[in-house]
């Protein structure tokens, strides 16, 4: 059920970015620390306008967890091959989500090299927001988990706020609408992102 930790993520979305920086994330007996995030927002009607969130058009059968609850998993395949790992954020009936974009393998390491044998190095197994996905095995069937249940296949673990001072912001990669809001957020770590700009979005303003 959910229970304290998941009201600390019933804020708005960049608030609940930077304090899911440092959580562990487990599925099984693989644990990853979440070193880089992005946040999103809501539908025009909602409390945070984002045109580069999934929650856009409103309510559809693909976006449904992330206008629910704080603390759910929100689960999509990108371009028709990668899991992508999302936490819902806001309050209940507003859409906010924060995704999963790089992280540290804590346990389980051997298991992830076996679900990501292209990857070179350790920093390189969850390193970007579909590899995050393979690394913990994820699903579809994993959609809307109860992320502070502690009977959840997958869990979340907030760890104490890590200082604002030690979390770099900056655009969001890849998105092609509100390419400059700065609601990527991530802390020092050999397994965070390249920041890449989508072809498709507006030439930056100065």
């Amino acid at each position: 059920m959910a229970g304290v930790s998941a009201q600390e993520l019933a804020v708005d979305p960049p608030t609940a970015a930077r304090r899911l920086l440092g959580a562990t994330l487990w599925s099984g007996p693989v644990a990853l620390r979440i070193v880089e995030v992005e946040a999103y927002g809501s539908d025009p009607a909602g409390p945070w306008p984002d045109p580069a969130a999934h929650s856009w058009p409103g309510p559809t059968a693909r976006n449904a967890v992330m206008f629910g609850p704080a603390g759910r998993l929100y689960v999509y395949r990108s371009y028709g091959i990668h899991l992508c790992v999302n936490v819902t954020t806001g309050y209940d009936g507003e859409a906010g989500a924060v995704l999963v974009r790089a992280a540290e393998v804590l346990d389980g390491v051997d298991l992830v090299r076996e679900r990501r044998p292209a990857a070179r190095k350790d920093a390189d197994l969850a390193r970007g927001p579909g590899n995050v996905g393979s690394a913990l095995g994820i699903s579809l069937a994993d959609y809307g988990t109860e992320l502070f249940d502690p009977f959840s296949d997958v869990r979340l673990e907030l760890k104490p706020p890590v200082p604002q001072a030690d979390i770099a912001t900056g655009p969001r990669v890849g998105v092609s609408l509100a390419a400059e809001v700065p609601w990527r957020f991530l802390i020092p770590s050999p397994a965070v992102s390249v920041y890449r700009r989508s072809p498709r979005a507006a030439a930056p303003t100065t």
